[in-house]
C-alpha cells in the first residue's frame, strides 16, 4: 500500500465522484489537462490494484493505493547492448505547453547534437513550421492549451503539402 495525503481544501462527494475521468479537472482552462489521476488509475487497475479516496471540504485528501503483493523473485533479464543514438544534424521542432518537460525534452535532444525549436502551443507550431524550412521531426505534446497537438499535427501536415507543391512548382512558399 502507498499512501499520499495533504492538507488542502479537500474535495466534495461530487468532485471526487469524477476524479478519475479522463480530462476532468478543477483547475482553470491554462492550468491543467485532468490527465494525471486518470493515468494513475489506469497504471493501478493494469497491475490488478485498486485506489480508496478519503476527502472532505476543508479536510484535505488522502489517497491509498493497494497492489497485490508479488512473492516471487524478481526476474533476471540481460540487459541488450546498447546502440549509439544516431543523428544529432536534424532539426527538431518541440511543442510542449509545461516549461518543465519542454526543458528536459530540449536538454536531453540538444546533448545529442539536435537543433532544437520551441512552442509553447500548437498555435505556435503552425506558425514556426510555416516560417522555418528544413523541420526534420515534430515532437508534439497532444494536450494543449488554444490549439491541441492533433489539431496541430494536421495544420502542419497541410502546410507541408503546401509547401511541397510549391518547390515542385520552382515557386517560393
Amino acid at each position: 500500500m502507498l499512501t499520499v495525503g495533504d492538507t488542502g481544501t479537500g474535495m466534495d462527494e461530487k468532485t471526487r465522484d469524477r476524479i478519475f475521468e479522463p480530462f476532468f479537472t478543477t483547475k482553470g482552462p491554462e492550468r491543467g489537462t485532468g490527465l494525471g489521476l486518470a493515468v494513475v488509475y489506469g497504471i493501478v487497475k493494469q497491475h490488478n490494484g485498486f485506489i480508496n479516496v478519503y476527502s472532505e471540504p476543508g479536510e484535505g485528501t488522502t489517497f491509498r493505493v493497494f497492489l497485490p503483493a508479488v512473492s516471487a523473485a524478481p526476474d533476471r533479464a540481460e540487459t541488450p547492448a546498447q546502440e549509439a543514438v544516431r543523428g544529432g544534424n536534424e532539426t527538431i521542432l518541440l511543442v510542449e505547453d509545461d516549461g518543465t518537460v519542454r526543458a528536459l525534452a530540449e536538454r536531453t535532444l540538444k546533448e545529442y547534437g539536435y537543433d532544437v525549436l520551441k512552442g509553447n502551443n500548437g498555435e505556435e507550431a503552425v506558425e514556426i513550421f510555416r516560417e522555418r524550412k528544413g523541420i526534420d521531426l515534430v515532437l508534439i505534446d497532444v494536450v494543449m492549451p488554444r490549439m491541441g497537438g492533433k489539431e496541430a499535427f494536421d495544420r502542419i501536415a497541410l502546410a507541408r503539402k503546401v509547401r511541397e507543391v510549391l518547390d515542385a512548382d520552382g515557386r517560393t512558399p
